[in-house]
């Protein structure tokens, strides 16, 4: 075993003897897909109360051996992150914003009672794995390698209480473009019946619960012709939240754009909140508050709401097309991304690979 070091931060190696031919790496990365491939290794950390984070490691990536009676399989103590690598045109690789995710996985932990993940733990640990797997990192387009960062509750004890001992890791899957013929609008199916979080809840946490939560939605949008679901708040069943896992924007005809406040049960986007700062940046107005179903509806019909679209790191920016609930169905715009959409997701896109100045300082580069 070798040792690999970022700044402040150290791991040891053990090199996977069945990695990938480079031949194979590279005919992967042509066409990746998304989560569909995953790289040579994985990094893996341990938390007890006694020795606090230790054991940091970038081992061969392979199955997790828990224990049947480990507590997240039992009470779903865990939380993750999803954040992106990108190769520049020089060939740099850089990170998109990593100490907001680590600030959010921090947030995650307290909510569920984990323990926090120092942020210099966070991005070492992902330079790591990068210095081990960086020949993953695809280049051309709008490919990226997509950085899954997870902690869970892995002690073995059936007891209801937080677990002492707690396992972090980070795995890593080239992603293609994911809008492969073309960004088009996508159908939302108003779920009237579920909720993704309730006040007080996990909401505003990134654990598996909440995807959990909205997986049966998801299935009755599917089974109306819909691509995604959306969900209104759990008290009134009147204000509209987010996506399964997107945050949804508004834009009006005066040209501002309108976003759900943060109420403590929608998760805080990263992505969310860099379109925020683009669109000011771009001359727009934009207003976080309260928007009711009726709003969008009426909006649409009435012309005072163009374009619509949701944001997430996977997809980045999504136009909406359609919204159908039970008994209804409202479709508005031409077929194609609006405008504003397309603009705001161009933007983001082109800071992300390079393509535009990086004013805000967002990019961090993987020495």
């Amino acid at each position: 075993m070798n040792a690999m070091t970022t700044t402040g931060f150290a791991a040891r190696f053990e090199q996977n003897p069945a990695a990938r031919p480079d031949a194979e790496r590279d005919e992967i990365l042509a066409d990746p897909g998304f989560g569909t491939y995953f790289t040579d290794h994985m990094f893996v950390a341990d938390w007890t109360p006694a020795d606090g984070w230790h054991d940091a490691r970038v081992v061969p990536y392979g199955p997790i051996t828990l224990d049947p009676s480990a507590a997240v399989l039992h009470y779903a103590q865990e939380i993750f992150e999803g954040l992106k690598a990108y190769r520049h045109d020089d060939g740099a690789v850089y990170l998109f914003r990593p100490d907001q995710n680590a600030a959010r996985l921090q947030r995650s932990a307290r909510r569920l009672a984990l323990p926090e993940l120092p942020t210099e733990w966070f991005t070492g640990a992902i330079k790591a794995l990068l210095q081990a797997d960086g020949g993953w990192v695809p280049s051309g387009g709008e490919k990226s390698l997509y950085l899954r960062p997870f902690m869970y509750a892995s002690e073995s004890f059936l007891g209801v209480r937080p677990a002492q001992r707690v396992t972090f890791s980070v795995i890593a899957s080239p992603a293609g473009a994911y809008f492969k013929g073309g960004v088009k609008p996508v159908s939302i199916w108003l779920s009237t019946q579920y909720s993704r979080a309730g006040a007080g809840g996990t909401g505003a946490a990134k654990c598996g619960g909440n995807y959990a939560a909205s997986l049966l939605p998801q299935q009755e949008g599917i089974a109306q012709g819909c691509d995604q679901v959306v969900f209104l708040d759990s008290t009134e069943q009147t204000y509209i939240e987010e996506l399964g896992g997107m945050n949804l924007f508004f834009v009006r005809a005066d040209g501002s754009i309108v976003t759900p406040e943060l109420s403590g049960s929608i998760l805080e986007g990263i992505t969310r909140d860099s379109i925020l700062t683009i669109a000011r940046d771009l001359g727009h107005d934009v207003v976080e508050r309260r928007v009711s179903i009726d709003e969008w509806r009426d909006g649409v019909a009435d012309g005072s709401i163009t374009e619509v679209f949701a944001c997430g790191t996977a997809a980045v920016v999504t136009p909406v097309g359609t919204l159908k609930w039970d008994g209804g169905e409202l479709t508005w715009g031409d077929g194609d991304a609006g405008k504003v959409t397309s603009d705001l997701r161009a933007a983001l896109i082109d800071v992300q690979h390079g393509r535009a100045d990086d004013r805000h300082g967002w990019m961090t580069a993987v020495n």
